[in-house]
């Protein structure tokens, strides 16, 4: 058994000193994933630092409209939140279609940004792995690959990226704050998440110390009636098979504006860009809906065992788009 010293942070600068000083260290938040995967020696920290204590956890208006979400917030706490709801609706179904009530009441928010791969070689602490030792393979090449990634993949890993409230951060273009030793840091939600490439064990830009502390949701009139819908293969918690976030405002019929962001395919939560290129100015309809995600999934690499996730993945966004479209996304 391994021994694991553990400490109770009182303040962010102080976390902040002592994991950055301790290349073992790391921050305890909900620890809904972190301690499975201790438990299974797939991290193997020989420090812990519980930030609970620290003040992060509102969800309040920003100046421009928008909120601003402590990292520290429980998944629960925020699908509630009425102005979340009333102004972001698809994060809060995004959040409760993310998890069992259980772990939405422990989570934080920071930490379901940072949650690791749910690929089944990376958390058996055996097989072959990129993620977790750089320069081993990846295992589910050639393996069992169902739920893995077709887009933004490499020949060093195709492991899918888990959340599904990153998805809808995508689509509306959420910024990620953190604090360190270099000082105040704001990400787009973009740029925060990396693809494999060449160094899959890198999933953040993040460097070590570096502090989540908060989320910040920008005002736009076309997230008010944005959707999540998420596939899979039972309607309890389960991971994404495909899922979509989706945002779309019309013009005498034209679309005005659309945000699209794709979940269950990317290594990454996938923002849609094709996709709203071939929507932006068209005419709304199952025609250019359809266009528009075949563009987006054009580039898929797949396996023999995830092929099928590029026709669901199109039926996906069509059929987010045609809810949008029929709620009267007018502007």
């Amino acid at each position: 058994m391994r021994p694991i010293t553990y400490s109770r942070a009182a303040d962010a600068a102080g976390a902040i000193t002592t994991v950055s000083a301790d290349p073992t260290s790391d921050f305890l938040a909900g620890g809904t994933t972190e301690i499975d995967l201790l438990r299974q020696n797939v991290l193997t920290p020989r420090r812990l630092v519980d930030i609970n204590d620290l003040p992060l956890t509102g969800v309040d208006e920003a100046p421009d409209g928008g909120v601003r979400i402590g990292a520290l917030a429980r998944m629960s706490e925020v699908a509630a939140s009425p102005l979340v709801r009333e102004r972001f609706p698809a994060v809060s179904q995004a959040l409760e279609a993310g998890a069992s009530p259980q772990l939405r009441h422990m989570a934080s928010m920071g930490g379901n940004l940072l949650q690791r791969v749910r690929c089944p070689y990376y958390r058996d602490a055996v097989s072959p792995c990129n993620r977790r030792e750089p320069g081993t393979g990846c295992s589910a090449l050639e393996g069992f690959s169902r739920g893995h990634a077709v887009l933004g993949t490499s020949e060093h890993c195709i492991a899918t990226h888990p959340s599904d409230v990153a998805v809808a951060l995508a689509a509306l273009d959420a910024r990620v704050h953190t604090s360190s030793g270099r000082g105040e840091q704001a990400y787009s939600i973009d740029d925060f998440f990396l693809t494999p490439g060449h160094t899959p064990h890198r999933e953040h830009p993040l460097e070590h110390g570096e502090l989540i502390t908060a989320i910040e949701v920008p005002s736009a009139p076309v997230a008010r009636r944005s959707v999540y819908l998420k596939v899979r293969d039972r309607e309890s918690y389960e991971f994404a098979l495909v899922s979509a976030a989706g945002a779309l405002s019309l013009v005498d019929g034209t679309i005005a504006d659309v945000r699209l962001a794709l979940g269950g395919v990317g290594t990454k939560p996938w923002r849609a860009d094709r996709a709203e290129g071939v929507l932006l100015g068209a005419t709304a309809g199952r025609d250019s809906f359809a266009e528009a995600a075949h563009v987006e999934m054009a580039g898929a690499r797949t396996t023999t065992h995830n092929a099928f996730k590029v026709e669901l993945a199109q039926r996906v966004i069509v059929r987010v788009l045609e809810t949008l479209t029929a709620n009267g996304s007018s502007s």
